[in-house]
């Protein structure tokens, strides 16, 4: 490192950028829809140069996804802006020969391989990572699936409500009329993407790899994983999980609660935020009360008391509860919908949407989410919008040191 330079960079050279700590490093996604797309989504963001290799004519079949069916017939649907700005695209046949041979050029100069077809497609196809090591010995190949690379269902298509099913999330949301219940958004699939960009970031981290890695990623299990809290009550204390809708069953009053004007969130999960509750709606008694002085009374008495808060709480719209909740150390928020969460000076002002002006393929400028943390200050960012189908794939044929006609004649035999 330059010792009189604070990012390491030569003398005279432009500094490097701290908020791309993946720079220099080039990730193949072969991936489609969302558990992929989301992974490679976040290792855009921190700096890779992520190549998005799609089947020529289709591409991703998010493409084809979203609310705006113009957008759709475009192949530049709203599901697939959403998680590949920052992209290039390259569209490569490859159950073709020259399809196959380019792809493992592109392996011998990259660092991360990404797909998420089922277990077995690219071994059929003679891509499987036993050869692709072979042009690449440090490759790092990631394949996510529904149920992982073995196992009695690992053939099995996966898609993310199966997974919500399969993993007990289902069972545990909603409440006791309701449930199982779909969580509102695919929470296996983005769970899958980011345990995916955590295990590929980790293999990348590894300064003494001199060989590979292949990396197992189960949507299944990553749920699984974030489930902690209920699967290590039946683990551990033998209680099977139940939907409780929107209460804690940690701790009460710890849930949502109805106002002059809709709904609020309060979690007062320790004795004195409980207190504290009671004297800010004027309601002092409540703490000495024995139904509710103790916190495992409380949680007998749940209902009880959900009933003598909501009294009061009903008296005052939401606006003026949490404020006055969170000023006496009780956690407290409204319930917000999508845009009012977006107009909030919260989110707003803290850079998590991305705008691209007159997106190319969309005609219109473009608001997309970025990452949800920030480096330096600031949040990763990618420079480029998400790309039309293909549309890098004779540059980055040049780059890889194919002539202008070897393009032709892989265009010409259907290659690309």
């Amino acid at each position: 490192m330059n010792p009189d330079s604070p990012n390491g960079s030569p003398p005279g050279a432009a500094p490097k950028d701290r908020r791309k700590p993946l720079r220099g490093i080039r990730v193949l996604d072969l991936t489609n829809v969302l558990a992929g797309p989301f992974c490679c989504h976040q290792l855009a963001h921190l700096g890779a140069d992520v190549i998005k290799v799609e089947t020529p004519g289709t591409g991703d079949l998010a493409r084809q996804l979203g609310a705006d069916a113009e957008l759709n017939r475009r192949l530049m649907g709203v599901s697939f802006l959403a998680q590949n700005p920052g992209k290039r695209s390259i569209t490569l046949n490859l159950k073709h020969p020259l399809g196959k041979q380019a792809l493992r050029r592109l392996v011998s100069e990259s660092d991360v391989l990404v797909e998420n077809f089922r277990p077995g497609v690219m071994a059929r196809l003679g891509l499987g990572y036993d050869t692709l090591k072979q042009d690449n010995p440090r490759l790092i190949y990631c394949a996510i699936s529904g149920f992982g690379q073995d196992g009695p269902l690992a053939d099995l298509p996966a898609y993310d409500q199966i997974i919500q099913g399969m993993a007990g999330v289902m069972s545990i949301t909603g409440d006791a009329e309701t449930a199982p219940y779909r969580v509102g958004y695919p929470v296996s699939d983005t769970v899958g993407g980011l345990t995916a960009a955590l295990a590929v970031a980790a293999a990348l981290a590894d300064r003494d790899r001199t060989e590979g890695y292949l990396i197992d990623v189960s949507m299944l299990e990553s749920t699984l994983a974030t489930m902690g809290w209920v699967v290590s009550n039946y683990l551990v204390a033998g209680r099977e999980p139940a939907p409780m809708g929107n209460d804690n069953m940690t701790a009460s009053p710890s849930g949502t609660f109805r106002t002059g004007d809709g709904l609020i969130n309060i979690a007062a999960n320790k004795q004195e935020q409980f207190e504290a509750v009671c004297r800010v709606i004027g309601r002092p008694e409540l703490a000495t009360d024995p139904r509710f002085a103790e916190r495992q009374a409380r949680l007998q008495h749940r209902t009880a008391l959900q009933g003598e808060l909501e009294a009061q709480l009903t008296r005052q719209p939401t606006a003026h509860w949490w404020p006055l909740l969170n000023q006496a150390g009780v956690p407290a928020g409204p319930v917000y919908t999508v845009p009012q969460t977006l107009a909030h000076p919260q989110v707003a002002t803290r850079g998590i949407v991305a705008e691209f002006a007159d997106a190319p393929g969309v005609g219109r400028d473009l608001r997309l989410l970025r990452t949800g943390f920030k480096l330096d200050g600031a949040a990763p960012a990618v420079d480029t919008p998400p790309p039309e189908l293909g549309q890098h794939t004779r540059d980055i044929l040049l780059e890889l040191g194919y002539t202008a006609e070897q393009i032709d004649t892989m265009q010409a035999e259907k290659a690309l």
